[in-house]
């Protein structure tokens, strides 16, 4: 479990590569042999797809993408500029050599399985009042096995952080890889199997014992997959929150020494607990009896393996990019080592890097800039809430004042995040520093325990290109990284700036509305302030335009899932009207003079199809459906624009085109 559960993150943001010059809206992108009623993804996105063919060593590659890979270089321009000789234990030292040790591949490949050996020796030996502690220490940063805990605001009450419990050790991601029987899914799962086998070979196994092992490890994940809340269930925060004392945990898990597990995670006096899950955590106290000793070794030998993998030698690394990229995703090929490499120090040091990054690409004037634009959309969003037909007035109040009530962070945070308790020493291997750094941030997290909230934190680091709204913090977030043109350009007219970095702050602003975001009131705490009438004519709303979304085809028979997207189609939805009506009050907007060619109108809806010009695998079409809370990029467009009157109107959409969605069918939420 991992603080997203309660971060509502938009995907959103795009830039041309770096060093090129930026066209608010460019012909070159359009498909001129396709109208805009006939398809307006198509017709917005086409040229860009046609120009940009998929990179094998992509499963997805869009304009939001081209801004990571600029945000990306970027790093790699500070990183590989910090020189050789920095002090011991200086920021420097530990990004320069976390990133040197990854491209040491010479040492890697000779290294081959040594860095695991003495670990896998020991979770050899253990024995059934060991394994809780195994759990416990493969917990603190390094894997999942069986569940996972984290320490989070209580969903209650937002000041006072509590210890979660929640479903885990699932090495697919989602139950339904272990459960569906179409074609796609079982041809992962079969690579699934003999990725564990492959794993368990390079660590010395015979082909026999990997293949006995595969089979035991996947029985296990199976069994937790039968038990695991499906997606759709996971959104539902009245079925997540239940709060249980110690005792009683006790009392229903006999067989997990909780006393052993949170004492190895240095946790204690703890009263109370938060079972996300129940109906799975009381799977694993049966399984954790249940089962034979060497099953559970096998399968705790094989998390800790899988989770080290990507950082060991060219055999183990191939290994996990079979499975996870080329299986999963329809990755064609493996990204450069460097890219890899970069992504450790920029994660795992990641506000160390961050701190770096806004002294070089983040102008000063960009905050304040950015701070306007905000303000202008929170007028809009409230003056759409103040006339909405559904709402009550009594609701609408409550409405309003969460609204006035957002936390606003913009580029960067006001206070870093201290690294000097991390010691990276280039003296031991690449896999040993990486646990170093994991447990380093994992006991970081569970030393919030019984501390108050931290408001001031920051969820992402400030070159993630990206943005958040946190229902626990009432706050949307807004890191330098996506603040680049063209998504956020001066140079830029209005209806392209408000069609981009406007849409993406009217998307983390409604995710506050959303259908999770609205249990939470003004002070973050998971509080019903809406009449009976009001969520009833809300729910309503949502499942129409759910709806719509789960109509569409993904690929072959499989259909979107309105559902499991609603937040994000949601946001999508309410980011786009609020933005349009900021827009209409700017000078542009009010008037309706043509820039090469195009209307204001319409340069503020192609520039919000342009964030999802992109091309896509049919593996990662068919991944992201199963796993991925937002709507592929095609129906981001195509399907949220048609609620918009002010679409049809701008593109002289007609009833008798396939664009046309008919008024009566159309959805206005917020």
């Amino acid at each position: 479990m991992k603080k997203s559960i309660f971060l509502f993150m938009a995907l959103f943001a795009m830039t041309a590569m770096a060093g090129n010059p930026v066209k608010a809206v460019d012909r070159n992108n359009l498909d001129p042999g396709t109208a805009p009623g006939q398809n307006f993804y198509q017709y917005a996105c086409g040229g860009w797809k046609l120009a940009n063919p998929l990179d094998p060593q992509y499963a997805r590659f869009g304009t939001f993408d081209q801004l990571a890979e600029n945000s990306r270089n970027q790093v790699k321009d500070i990183i590989t500029n910090l020189g050789t000789n920095n002090p011991r234990g200086s920021i420097k030292q530990k990004v320069g050599d976390l990133y040197a040790l990854g491209m040491d591949s010479v040492r890697l490949n000779s290294e081959g399985a040594a860095p695991l050996l003495q670990d896998i020796a020991q979770l050899k030996k253990l024995t059934r009042n060991q394994f809780i502690v195994a759990i416990a220490n493969q917990h603190n940063g390094i894997a999942a096995p069986f569940f996972n805990s984290a320490v989070m605001a209580d969903l209650k009450d937002s000041n006072t952080n509590m210890m979660y419990l929640g479903q885990d050790g699932l090495g697919m991601g989602d139950r339904d890889y272990y459960l569906d029987k179409d074609a796609n899914t079982v041809k992962v799962r079969n690579a699934y199997t003999n990725y564990i086998q492959q794993l368990f070979q390079l660590i010395g196994y015979n082909k026999g014992n990997a293949k006995k092992a595969a089979k035991n490890v996947m029985a296990i994940e199976t069994e937790l997959a039968k038990v695991a809340m499906t997606r759709e269930e996971t959104r539902d925060y009245s079925k997540l929150y239940n709060v249980t004392t110690m005792a009683q945990l006790k009392a229903d898990y006999p067989n997990i020494n909780w006393d052993q597990y949170f004492g190895t995670l240095g946790i204690k006096n703890l009263d109370k607990v938060c079972v996300f899950q129940p109906k799975s955590l009381a799977k694993v106290n049966e399984m954790l009896k249940s089962l034979k000793e060497e099953d559970i070794r096998e399968y705790l030998i094989f998390k800790y393996v899988d989770a080290a993998s990507p950082y060991l030698s060219d055999a183990f690394a191939d290994a996990n990019f079979d499975m996870y990229s080329r299986a999963m995703s329809g990755k064609q090929v493996k990204m450069p080592r460097w890219k890899h490499s970069l992504d450790v120090p920029n994660t795992l040091l990641g506000e160390a890097v961050g701190q770096l990054y806004v002294e070089k690409y983040f102008p000063a004037d960009s905050k304040k800039k950015m701070q306007q634009l905000v303000d202008n959309l929170k007028k809009a969003l409230g003056e759409h809430i103040a006339t909405l037909s559904w709402m009550s007035p009594k609701t609408k109040v409550n409405a309003l004042v969460k609204l006035n009530s957002f936390t606003v962070k913009i580029g960067y945070p006001d206070k870093w995040r201290d690294y000097s308790g991390l010691d990276i020493d280039p003296a031991k291997n690449y896999w040993s520093n990486i646990m170093a750094a994991r447990r380093f941030q994992s006991e970081y997290e569970y030393s919030q325990l019984g501390k108050p909230v931290d408001k001031e934190r920051w969820f992402m680091t400030p070159q993630t290109v990206n943005a958040y709204y946190e229902p626990s913090s009432n706050e949307i977030c807004f890191p330098a990284g996506i603040l680049q043109a063209p998504y956020f350009d001066p140079n830029a007219d209005d209806a392209c700036n408000y069609g981009a970095i406007g849409v993406v702050i009217g998307h983390e602003m409604t995710h506050g509305f959303d259908d999770q975001g609205r249990n939470f009131d003004h002070n973050g705490n998971m509080v019903d302030w809406w009449t009976p009438e009001d969520a009833a004519k809300f729910q309503e709303l949502a499942d129409k335009l759910g709806a719509q979304y789960s109509a569409e085809i993904v690929a072959d028979d499989v259909h979107a899932n309105g559902t499991f997207t609603m937040g994000e189609n949601i946001a999508d939805h309410g980011g786009l009207r609020v933005a349009y009506s900021a827009f209409k009050n700017t000078e542009q907007g009010k008037g309706n003079t043509p820039i090469d060619g195009f209307t204001p109108d319409q340069r503020f809806f192609l520039s919000y199809a342009n964030v999802w010009a992109a091309n896509i695998t049919k593996e990662e079409m068919l991944r992201r459906t199963k796993v991925d809370p937002h709507s592929l990029g095609v129906n981001r467009v195509n399907v949220a624009i048609r609620n918009l009157e002010e679409f049809f109107n701008a593109f002289n959409i007609q009833p008798e085109m396939p664009m046309w969605r008919d008024p009566a069918d159309r959805v206005i939420i917020w």
